[in-house]
């Protein structure tokens, strides 16, 4: 199997989605062979998509890009909630992968996703509850990365979601224990 894993928390060592990528990725090395591909999205960063990139007949990065997400047959994404939504870091990879003709292509029916039979990990962490009650309504992030993902034709996607990291001992550890109950069913 072909993993391409991906880190855009900002808080290095204290980071609870690279935790939990980190648990993704060795679960799924239990049960198979493993080929990993890692980009950490803070460590060395994507830029910002520039129309001078995006116009250029010569796309080296975004071909780089887009070719480890076809070569992948497993993704594993950390993306904290910041600010209701994801790091830019991640956001810059994102603006480089969708690409019209590319991994979509515009139809009389609508966009058309290109990239298919992937599986992809979210692994998610939130400092408060966003996945019910009032708060439900301001997630941003895992909402948008399905689509963004959906729009390129990648549907099979599994959130492993550790919340209530900065709400205290005992909603922190609750919010990793579940997250670690998810990991084992993988």
């Amino acid at each position: 199997m072909k993993v391409l894993h991906f880190d855009s928390g900002i808080f290095i060592d204290q980071s609870v989605s690279r935790q939990l990528t980190r648990d993704i990725l060795s679960q799924l090395k239990n049960n198979q062979e493993t080929t990993v591909v890692y980009r950490d999205l803070v460590a060395n960063p994507v830029d910002h998509l520039t129309a001078e990139e995006l116009l250029a007949e010569d796309k080296p990065l975004i071909n780089e890009l887009v070719q480890e997400l076809f070569d992948a047959d497993t993704i594993i994404i950390g993306a904290p909630m910041y600010n209701f939504t994801i790091p830019t870091q991640l956001k810059a990879w994102i603006d480089r992968v969708l690409q019209a003709g590319v991994t979509f292509k515009y139809t009389e029916q609508g966009p058309q996703g290109l990239v298919k039979d992937k599986k992809v990990y979210i692994a998610s962490g939130r400092g408060g509850i966003y996945s019910e009650g009032d708060m439900q309504a301001l997630d941003h992030q895992e909402s948008y990365l399905k689509q963004a993902l959906s729009f390129i034709g990648i549907t099979d996607v599994t959130v492993v979601r550790a919340e209530g990291m900065n709400m205290g001992d005992e909603p922190r550890q609750q919010g990793f224990e579940q997250a670690s109950k998810e990991i084992a069913a993988i």
